[in-house]
């Protein structure tokens, strides 16, 4: 089995035992994707300042603004009410849209290798919206397109041009990290 889908592995483990842990409650799915929709600008933000790939970083943040700008908007103009009743804001997801936009820029910009673990965690966010009552599938479906829109309309593929290789590995020790490499 190769390092990258050790890490894979070992990720999905850790959640599992994660969320078996917390009995999977309503609340605890809903902080979870209060930080959850993060991971994914997060990583795109760090991984383009770490390869010094500065228009990445551009692109990330031009896409991820248009797309909370966008979903801001239509929030406040549609008040579709939550399922659980708590404000009218459901319309679209905005957690959702901000998960979509970074799985999708870092898809675009870095390739599958990194796209498809972060639209795993896309699916997360948007399950988790709608099982908390935060959200029925029509807001998610909204808020992915949304954020799919501003990573594809504002991200351009990196490694054609730079001849870059980013892969997930783990070190004799065990430990997880990124390999990088750019031929110049």
């Amino acid at each position: 089995m190769t390092n990258k889908y050790l890490l894979v592995l070992y990720f999905l483990v850790s959640i599992s035992i994660t969320f078996t842990s917390q009995a999977q409650s309503r609340k605890f799915i809903d902080r979870s994707t209060d930080v959850a929709m993060f991971i994914n600008p997060v990583a795109g933000f760090i991984g383009s300042l770490a390869t010094g790939d500065y228009r990445g970083t551009r692109q990330l943040v031009i896409g991820g603004t248009s797309s909370i700008a966008l979903t801001y908007i239509l929030k406040y103009s549609i008040k579709k009410e939550r399922p659980d009743g708590s404000d009218r804001h459901a319309f679209p997801s905005n957690h959702t849209a901000v998960a979509m936009q970074g799985a999708t820029f870092l898809q675009r910009r870095y390739g599958w290798k990194f796209g498809i673990p972060a639209y795993a965690i896309t699916a997360y966010v948007g399950w988790g919206r709608v099982y908390a009552k935060q959200h029925d599938i029509w807001d998610v479906l909204g808020g992915a397109a949304i954020g799919a829109a501003g990573g594809y309309l504002f991200t351009r593929p990196f490694a054609e041009k730079h001849n870059l290789t980013l892969t997930p590995t783990v070190t004799p020790k065990g430990t997880p990290g990124i390999y990088f490499s750019m031929t110049f």
